[in-house]
């Protein structure tokens, strides 16, 4: 089946369409300015009783649901509404001598969108308007592209979001959807604004009609067992943790079946099937322990049988192949933790119990698995060789000898990428007997490219990439350039990753001739080696004079995104610099560097951060007084605390939904947390960690009489991380320091729907930065 997606894939499993607690701050000042009067910011509402306190660990603190208890609690939410209309208010008028600027912003962001863009298309299985219409379909350039030379369109609507809009009142957000193997059923979820949960649905692909069950709430995952004639989900519990497995016939008029119910508060559980469809994998996961479960998709009844266990929560996925199950996890070996991802496999049908598990490569320390993918034929590998990626295919089925051999042995064939490469993204690649595989190459100087491999002979074709040279988007199916590259790189086999050139950046549409990239090494307080990427335009830059963004992120092991940002182009053309830290407690260096910057750690990612500002200006790279810092999420904790910690680094600030209350909202926490959130930033009943969190919480080290750098913080009451914590920060900030109109504290409530307008989206980003090019560069 061809599949065309018009919306971002969240996840592998995600389409959209075919073809086509929190007290709050009570009493906040505001110092006057005595030459000026600008508008006063808002002081925010007084909670309605006086808050209660409490001890722990002899320290007192405001009970958090003093002033709001839970989302549901119509009167604080009222007062909150009514004070961020005011925040509203207040910045708009401080930033009202920046609208031509901001108009003149986002024209040029809206501009460089990919007008009418849809996920090019991908082939799976039967199809039978494809087979109708066969002349029309192009499986040569590229293998799952369409003629469009023919000026013909073949499509199948499968989900019509005006319709579903009408189901839920108006608003229609997918996020889960999976075909079924015999191609007859879509089963997906949508959300449900008014109750805060998923609905699950089944449509019939050849009627259009939606089937009568299952109809569920609060589901969380989907996995079709029985060739499409069963599906499984699962659904959460009223703290959206997931605890539940049911399985349900469709056609059937029978009651859905519970298949698993994880009672303890503790454990989530999480399905998945396996590429070939011939099993499904039910992974149970607590603070304790990790579970991986099979159950038989031919017979889904049959129970599930516990095939792999550690302790501790770990990063774990199975797969099938021909009898085998293979194992890619980063589970401690002999009760030792190590420091990247493994590969394992086991018989399907071993006897023995506990099950034994043979490793499938020697480890090398100097060669990182970053990734695995499976088709019938290949195991791909990403890879990464210090700060180098690369992709290597290897031929299945592997050797039959137990023994764990080295990657060269395998003979790999490491494939083409261009320079600068900072991230590598396995594709949907949902046809398990295809030889063809897709993946995004990412760099901090190339759009993003979505590429197809043929694993058979070494071909490589770029089917999508925007190309800014010209500020629009070229979709290349079957296109001279196109061909052009495919003839370059026919049968390109390689044995060794050092043997792989980095390809002319005029075929990847590389932006390096007039955006330069550049690698750091930079030590932190205790010698620890920090990379820091930077990026500049090469004719604007200013030297010794440049403004520069800092980026940083340092949390649950996730690699800082360095991709291409187009908005940024507005940046890097007036001469900034952008710069990327990759601080302990991100990913990248292995899990001994997530560890390092996680729980009584987390001070190593803050100081890293500080590190690498205090390089940018030491060495000319930025001037010393023009350095903004940017964080997103957990990166606005980062950021807030480098600010705490040295307010004077930095002349301004954008803090995107951060978290900046983490001691309240661990303890207790209004929108759910889960056992990796814990296991991140530490559990606040252990008095060592809750230290810790208030060592590292912004709320709670906000300098008293000092000048506070400008910043603007966004938030959005649709976020992980409450609005109220920014509102509580803000107000905190504006309180406790310097007050100068030059260095304005603001906050911006972004409206839910920002994440999936483009164009509102370039209305935010031509707000933040306008706000940079005011307080830094003017």
């Amino acid at each position: 089946m061809l599949r065309h997606l018009r919306t971002t894939v969240r996840h592998r499993s995600t389409i959209i369409l075919w073809h086509h607690h929190n007290h709050y701050h009570r009493s906040a000042k505001y110092n006057p300015p005595k030459t000026a009067n600008p508008p006063s910011p808002p002081k925010p509402p007084k909670a309605p009783q006086k808050p209660q306190t409490f001890t722990f660990h002899d320290v007192t603190w405001e009970d958090s649901y003093s002033w709001m208890s839970s989302l549901q609690d119509k009167v604080a939410m009222r007062h909150m509404d009514m004070y961020m209309e005011q925040e509203e208010k207040y910045t708009e008028a401080v930033m009202s001598d920046t609208e031509r600027l901001q108009t003149k912003l986002q024209s040029e962001m809206a501009s460089r969108l990919n007008f009418d863009l849809s996920t090019p298309p991908l082939r799976w299985g039967p199809w039978r308007l494809a087979s109708l219409n066969e002349e029309f379909i192009s499986h040569k350039s590229p293998s799952s592209g369409f003629d469009f030379t023919s000026g013909k369109r073949i499509e199948q609507k499968l989900l019509d979001y005006n319709q579903e809009a009408e189901r839920f009142g108006g608003y229609a957000y997918e996020e889960l959807s999976e075909i079924s193997p015999d191609h007859k059923f879509l089963a997906y979820t949508m959300y449900d604004k008014d109750n805060d949960y998923f609905k699950l649905s089944v449509r019939n692909l050849n009627s259009g009609a939606l089937c009568s069950k299952p109809h569920a709430n609060r589901v969380s995952n989907l996995a079709w067992v029985k060739d499409g004639q069963a599906l499984l989900y699962v659904i959460t519990d009223e703290n959206k943790r997931p605890y539940r497995i049911y399985c349900s016939m469709i056609g059937s008029t029978d009651e859905d079946v519970l298949l698993l119910e994880e009672q303890d508060e503790n454990v989530y559980v999480n399905i998945r099937h396996t590429k070939d469809f011939h099993f499904v994998t039910v992974n149970t996961f607590s603070p304790t322990f990790s579970k991986v479960f099979l159950i038989n998709a031919a017979d889904p009844f049959s129970g599930m049988n516990l095939v792999w266990e550690s302790e501790g929560i770990v990063h774990c996925v199975l797969e099938h192949h021909q009898g085998y199950l293979y194992l890619f996890t980063d589970a401690p070996k002999d009760g030792q933790i190590v420091d990247s991802h493994y590969l394992l496999r086991s018989p399907v049908d071993s006897s023995s119990n506990p099950r034994i598990w043979e490793n499938v490569f020697i480890a090398d320390q100097n060669l990182v698995i970053e990734d695995v993918d499976f088709c019938n034929s290949h195991l791909v590998l990403i890879t990464r060789e210090g700060r180098k990626y690369g992709i290597c295919s290897v031929a299945l089925p592997l050797p039959g000898w137990k023994q764990a051999v080295h990657l060269r042995e395998l003979q790999p064939h490491f494939l083409p990428l261009p320079k600068h490469v900072c991230n590598i993204s396995p594709g949907p690649n949902y046809d398990y007997y295809s030889k063809t595989m897709r993946f995004t190459i990412s760099s901090p100087v190339m759009p993003d490219a979505v590429v197809d491999y043929d694993l058979s002979n070494g071909k490589w074709n770029i089917v999508q990439q925007q190309n800014m040279l010209h500020e629009r988007t070229r979709i290349l199916y079957g296109t001279a350039l196109s061909s052009a590259i495919a003839e370059k790189t026919t049968n390109v086999k390689f044995s060794s990753m050092n043997d792989v050139k980095s390809e002319d950046g005029n075929l990847w549409n590389d932006l390096s001739e007039f955006y330069a990239c550049e690698h750091h090494d930079v030590s932190s307080y205790d010698g620890a080696m920090v990379p820091l990427t930077i990026v500049y335009s090469r004719k604007n830059r200013k030297d010794n004079q440049s403004p520069g963004l800092l980026h940083g992120h340092g949390a649950y092991g996730e690699i800082l995104d360095k991709r291409w940002r187009s908005e940024l182009k507005s940046l890097l053309d007036r001469g900034w610099i952008v710069a990327y830290a990759d601080v302990r407690g991100g990913g990248g260096g292995g899990k001994k560097w997530h560890h390092d910057g996680r729980r009584t750690k987390k001070q190593n990612s803050i100081k890293d951060y500080i590190s690498c500002a205090k390089y940018l200006v030491e060495k000319e790279i930025v001037q010393e007084t023009k350095l903004a810092g940017w964080g997103y999420s957990v990166g606005g904790l980062l950021v807030a605390s480098a600010i705490n910690c040295c307010p004077d680094l930095f002349r301004a600030a954008v803090l995107k939904v951060p978290f900046l209350d983490a001691t309240n909202t661990l303890l207790y926490p209004i929108l759910p947390l889960t056992a990796a959130d814990y296991e991140e930033f530490g559990y606040p009943g252990d008095i060592d960690e809750f230290h810790a969190i208030r060592k590292f919480s912004p709320y709670d080290n906000i300098q008293k009489d000092a000048l506070y750098p400008a910043v603007l913080v966004s938030s959005s009451f649709n976020t992980r991380f409450g609005v109220w914590e920014a509102a509580k920060w803000v107000a905190r900030v504006r309180e406790q320091t310097i007050y100068d109109p030059k260095h304005p504290i603001l906050l911006n409530l972004m409206i839910d729907i920002v994440e999936e307008n483009r164009y509102l989206q370039c209305k935010e980003s031509a707000l933040e930065t306008a706000f940079l090019l005011k307080t830094v560069d003017s």
